[in-house]
Parts: C-alpha cells; sequence; structure tokens
C-alpha cells in the first residue's frame, strides 16, 4: 500500500466511523481534555478537515495520556495511560489499517490481540504441544514489559513494513507523548502506554521480532502479548532454553526476565493463561490462582455494604459471572466450577440476609419469599450471616431455583442456562 493510499484509508470516513464505534464499545473514561465520547464526537464532526490537514502535514500534537492506577491481580498497581477520546478515535483508525499490513508477517504461534485468534487457541496449542511429547515448560517473564519497550528498536521494526515517514512520525509522536500522574506530565523515553488502542499492536510488532528467533531455533511456543512458554521434551533442554533466552533478549530487544517468576517445570504444576494442561495433555484445567481470583471476586461482588440497589447487585454479578463463563468454559475439567457453586450460593444468600438489616426486615423477606411460620424464627436469631446463609430457611426462601429465575447463577450453571 503506497503512502498517501496507505493515509486514505486511515482517515476515510468509513473507516473513522467503524474506529468510532470501536471506542463506543470499549466506553471508558475521558482524557485530560475532560471530552465524553459523545462531546467528542460532536466536536470531531465540526472540526475534522482540520484535524485530518494537520495528520496529513505532520503537525498534529497528540495531547498528554491520564495516568490511571490499578490495582494488579497477584499485588502492587498497573499504570494505564487514557488518551483523550480523539486519539484514541485516531489510533483506533491507524490500528485498522496497520494491523491489515502486519498481521500477515506475525508467527503463526502469536495469538494476542490479533483477528480470529484468542487465548483460546494459544492454550489448545500448548496442549498439543505436550500431547506430542514435550512435557517441559519454561514460562518465562519480561519484567515490565510495556514499560520497557525500547522506541528505537520498535520503530525500527515497523520501519520494515510502514515506510511512510509520516505514518512513522505519528506513531513516534504517540510514544513519546508524556503522561500525566497526580497532576505531574511525565516525559517518556521509552515504554509503550497500557490503555491505548495502538498499545497490543505495537508490542507485537516489537516481540515479532523474538518470535522469528523461537521459529528459526524451531521450539515450540505459544505467546499471547507478554505471555510466552515454549515446550521442550527434556528438563536439560528446557534449562538450556531458558538460559540462552535470557541473555538473547537483553542483547536484542533490551529486555530483562523476571528470575523469580521464570522457570522451568512441568505443564500441570504451571499454569499459561489462567489454564493448566494436565500430564501428558489430557485435559485443559483451571488454574488454581484463577480459582483463588473467583472466589476473592465473589467476595468482592457479594459484599452487601456496596451502595448499590438489589437491581445493579444482580446485574453486576451477571456479567461477571457471563464473562467468566465463557473464559474459563475452555476446560475440560470441570471439577473445580461444580465445587465451588454451593459456596458462591451461600456467598448471595448472606448479602441478602445483611440486606434486609433487622428482624423485622428479615421477617418481611422470608415471609415474602413464602418461609413456613416455623422457619420464620430465624429472623430473630443471633447467629452470624455466614452460618445463617446455610440455614434451612435461607434455602428455603432462596433455593437454587429462584436463584436462577432472578439470573443469579453460578458459572457451573451456565452449561445448561
Amino acid at each position: 500500500m503506497t503512502t498517501e493510499s496507505m493515509m486514505d484509508a486511515m482517515f476515510n470516513w468509513l473507516n473513522l466511523q467503524e474506529a468510532l464505534d470501536a471506542v463506543k464499545r470499549n466506553k471508558g473514561a475521558a482524557g485530560i481534555d475532560g471530552k465524553s465520547i459523545a462531546e467528542t464526537e460532536r466536536h470531531i464532526e465540526q472540526y475534522w478537515p482540520q484535524i485530518e490537514a494537520k495528520l496529513r502535514t505532520g503537525s498534529y500534537i497528540p495531547s498528554p495520556v491520564k495516568g490511571v492506577k490499578i490495582p494488579k491481580p497477584n499485588g502492587g498497581e498497573r499504570l494505564l495511560g487514557i488518551p483523550t477520546v480523539q486519539d484514541r478515535i485516531i489510533q483506533q483508525a491507524m490500528n485498522r489499517i496497520l494491523t491489515v499490513q502486519f498481521d500477515r508477517g506475525f508467527s503463526q504461534y502469536s495469538y494476542g490481540f490479533r483477528p480470529y485468534l484468542s487465548a483460546h487457541h494459544a492454550v489448545k496449542q500448548a496442549q498439543l504441544f505436550v500431547q506430542q511429547g514435550k512435557n517441559w515448560v519454561i514460562d518465562l517473564d519480561i519484567s515490565a514489559f510495556f514499560d520497557e519497550v525500547n522506541h528505537d528498536i520498535l520503530l525500527h521494526q515497523i520501519s520494515q513494513t510502514v515506510t511512510d515517514n509520516d505514518i512513522l512520525d505519528l506513531i513516534r509522536k504517540y510514544l513519546k507523548a508524556g503522561i500525566i500522574v497526580d497532576g505531574k506530565i511525565e516525559r517518556r523515553g521509552k515504554g509503550v502506554p497500557q490503555g491505548s488502542p495502538l498499545s497490543p499492536l505495537l508490542a507485537n510488532c516489537y516481540l515479532d521480532k523474538l518470535d522469528k528467533e523461537l521459529e528459526k531455533r524451531e521450539l515450540s511456543f505459544c505467546r499471547y502479548a507478554d505471555d510466552l512458554t515454549i515446550y521442550a521434551s527434556s528438563e536439560r533442554s528446557a534449562k538450556r532454553i531458558l538460559a540462552s533466552l535470557i541473555k538473547w533478549l537483553e542483547k536484542h530487544l533490551k529486555l530483562s526476565v523476571n528470575q523469580n517468576k521464570s522457570g522451568t517445570g512441568r505443564p500441570w504444576e504451571s499454569q499459561f493463561l489462567g489454564f493448566r494442561i494436565t500430564r501428558d495433555g489430557g485435559e485443559i484445567a483451571i488454574a488454581p490462582k484463577s480459582i483463588e481470583r473467583y472466589k476473592a471476586s465473589v467476595r468482592r461482588l457479594w459484599d452487601a455494604r456496596q451502595s448499590l440497589t438489589s437491581k445493579q447487585l444482580v446485574e453486576q454479578w451477571r456479567k461477571y459471572c457471563i464473562g467468566w463463563w465463557n473464559y474459563f468454559k475452555l476446560a475440560t475439567k470441570r471439577w473445580h466450577i461444580r465445587r465451588w457453586a454451593g459456596w458462591t450460593h451461600r456467598h448471595i444468600r448472606k448479602c441478602f440476609w445483611q440486606r434486609w438489616h433487622n428482624k423485622k426486615g428479615r421477617l418481611n423477606a422470608l415471609r415474602r419469599l413464602g418461609v413456613n411460620v416455623d422457619l420464620q424464627k430465624t429472623a430473630s436469631s443471633s447467629r452470624g450471616a455466614w452460618r445463617i446463609a446455610a440455614s434451612p430457611a435461607l434455602h428455603k426462601a432462596l433455593n437454587n431455583a429462584t436463584l436462577r429465575r432472578y439470573g443469579l447463577y453460578a458459572p457451573s450453571e451456565l452449561s445448561a442456562a
């Protein structure tokens, strides 16, 4: 694709409209300008000719991104960079065209943020490697990958496919755009801001060099963004691969490996993208850490102290539960899911018991839900809410059928829903 046709493709109205639709679907907060999606849409409709002229002449200056700290599942914080909605739309428009240019050259074993590929494909490929007898796994954890991406190496990688200097310059500007954290702007000399629509593609471009090296060595690997596992036939081979790749990453990509989180072992003792491959690759199971995160989410989502209506609590749970199930239904070994169904229901019952507040409220609720007179005495109980949640009264008032009627499924029930 020529320079002019690439620019035309990026910024024609159809591509821009589809980019806007993608931003709307993703929702997200306003950037540092405070403009909502609706406000930005009106602004672009009015001023697009001027914005496009700046983009084509190279005079467009992206806004700094808004830094937002979010907790990591395993502790600590991750810094997201939220661009303005206008910059998100422009980046989406660029991403749509650049993906077509780059994707065809990516490795078949790279699965993250690519059309028609998903984490499920990566896990199934990992299972296939284990079934082929490659029952040693190298887990490679790149330290703070998105923060450590070297801009010069990345832009060189991109320039192998995109030769237009104006587009390369715009990508450079987005990489260099400052990030505002706690009211102060920080300039970026390296790194790719997580939260930017272009970031996943840029990450794949950067790590494509690693993929090509692994392919050259004829190694069996699966990569999803910066999650990488490599499969070998022996412990000795696995350790040799790990040692050599640590050196290669430092030399060629200026990346370091987290030694505490990297290592070699058996697939059935490790995890990949929240799953675990069982011995000989027979089944895909849910990793223990994923179960622990599920349990933590149940406790959080059914905390009675939330300032939400019952309807909002139900909707919040439905979204989480359906999303969780859609991801983890890949598992063929599902005893974890079935095992925690009763525990999940008990947390739901506990939450409603606490939200009925006092003896009068609980008695009225039990009567309304058809609990007989003898069991209504539970309303006066001084026992703790967790014990009450397992009582005959609560099981009668909020039995599994009643919970399902209100959409309060446990994940194991969704397969039959």
